[in-house]
């Protein structure tokens, strides 16, 4: 039964994102508030785009800010999978059809040097194994009608995850105090959201601590090459087709996501 409830959660994400309908809530066909079941479906799907011919390029962290934790009722981040086909560079021009409801929000993004499979990660280790963050802006998406979500919907449906847009300039970790970089996001010259570092459990790097903590948990360790989006610095804002989001970050430059006009 429990198995049967997974895939057919899974079939019904699946279906919405290939034909860009969205699909009602996952959440009363799993167990309530499970969030295994809900990591299941997330595998499940994950495991048949890779078949399909998807490219695994990292992880996302999803829930790093407190109030949205509190909304949605868990005291911890969820996670998703990064593929290549999600990632475009800083203002190429991103086809309004590739995401469902986007919404955008300004994130560091780090990129790994080295693997990160040993256990009891410590921040050190992390800090090693970092090559250079980026600033990136994710457009965050829900096959779910309405963002009716909740924490069991949000991780079956890979973290709400749509396309990532990565800056072109990277920056060493000892350049710059992640905790303290302030953010500004602006649609064609108009604040969207405003935020910090802090605002993403307190710095991004202990956001993409617990991530690999959790990787190596779950046995899928972060590795070599992996892009690791960390989480908002501020608050979502939606877009629209024909919006050019350009978010500044102190520290690590800008980055822009243009979306293509009807």
């Amino acid at each position: 039964m429990a198995d049967a409830a997974i895939e057919e959660a899974a079939e019904a994400i699946r279906t919405a994102w290939n034909t860009g309908t969205p699909c009602p809530p996952v959440r009363d066909s799993l167990p309530a508030g499970d969030l295994d079941a809900a990591y299941a479906v997330q595998r499940v799907n994950t495991e048949r785009w890779v078949a399909e011919g998807r490219r695994p390029t990292g992880r996302k962290i999803g829930l790093t800010a407190k109030a949205v934790q509190t909304q949605l009722g868990v005291d911890q981040p969820d996670y998703g999978m990064l593929f290549a086909d999600m990632c475009f560079c800083d203002g190429e021009e991103i086809p309004v059809t590739r995401v469902m409801q986007p919404r955008v929000e300004a994130e560091v993004a780090l990129v790994l040097d080295h693997d990160l499979s040993r256990s009891q990660l410590t921040l050190p280790d992390l800090i090693a194994a970092t090559a250079y963050a980026l600033p990136a802006i994710e457009v965050v998406g829900s096959r779910i009608a309405k963002w009716d979500i909740k924490i069991v919907d949000t991780i079956a449906d890979n973290a709400s995850s749509g396309l990532f847009v990565l800056g072109t300039t990277p920056v060493k970790l000892d350049r710059v105090d992640l905790r303290l970089c302030g953010m500004v996001m602006e649609n064609k010259g108009d604040q969207v959201s405003v935020g910090a570092g802090i605002a993403c459990l307190g710095n991004p790097l202990i956001a993409a601590l617990w991530l690999a903590r959790k990787m190596v948990e779950v046995g899928m360790p972060l590795k070599a090459g992996d892009v690791v989006m960390t989480g908002a610095l501020g608050p979502m804002a939606p877009v629209v087709p024909g919006d050019v989001l350009e978010a500044r970050i102190n520290g690590l430059g800008s980055v822009r996501a243009a979306f293509a006009k009807e």
